[in-house]
């Protein structure tokens, strides 16, 4: 859990320190006291939540603030429906790719939190994305969806790389709640 000083959470929001001892004395901005002194600690989720509901500008905090999920899919409605029940400016930042190597494109520059893998682009390729993704370390803790077609074949394959399955056709709100209670789980969001 991270944790900012007074100092560091006045430079976030810019304003002088005081305010900020102000804001934490007067319960508005929760945090804990250092034992034994009068320092003020401040941990991340409590500042996000106070900067939310007063609608400050979350600046430095905004990438750690955001869900950032990366879809891989060629089908455009699907798209759009994830991006209708996912509200970008609710805490979600989206980014689409449209192949493998697109979809490792995007990976390395955006910093997904979420890969949503639709298996529509061809089961090979969409494997291929999974089991590259888990053998990178800095994709370890990613989590991966996989959206199977319903064409009536067999799909049996290794799962383990895979957090989560659907099976479309998908309900596009159950698949947002799902994220967001991944996501939300692993990134404390507020």
């Amino acid at each position: 859990m991270k944790v900012f000083t007074t100092g560091q959470v006045a430079k976030i929001c810019k304003v002088a320190p005081r305010t900020v001892s102000k804001w934490f004395d007067s319960g508005r901005l929760r945090g804990y006291r250092i034992p034994g002194s009068q320092d003020r600690r401040i941990p991340r989720e409590y500042l996000i939540k106070f900067l939310k509901e007063h609608g400050m500008p979350l600046g430095d905090l905004e990438d750690e603030a955001m869900a950032k999920v990366l879809i891989v899919a060629q089908d455009q409605v699907l798209v759009e429906n994830v991006k209708r029940e996912l509200p970008l400016e609710r805490s979600f930042k989206l980014a689409v790719a449209a192949s493998g190597f697109d979809a490792g494109i995007q990976a390395e520059s955006f910093h997904p939190d979420c890969i949503i893998v639709d298996f529509s682009i061809g089961r090979t390729e969409a494997l291929q994305i999974c089991q590259n993704l888990r053998r990178n370390a800095e994709f370890a803790e990613v989590i991966l969806i996989a959206l199977l077609p319903d064409d009536g074949s067999s799909t049996s394959f290794d799962r383990s790389s895979i957090n989560e399955t659907f099976k479309k056709p998908f309900d596009a709100a159950l698949l947002a709640e799902r994220l967001r209670t991944l996501i939300g789980a692993k990134k404390e969001l507020v």
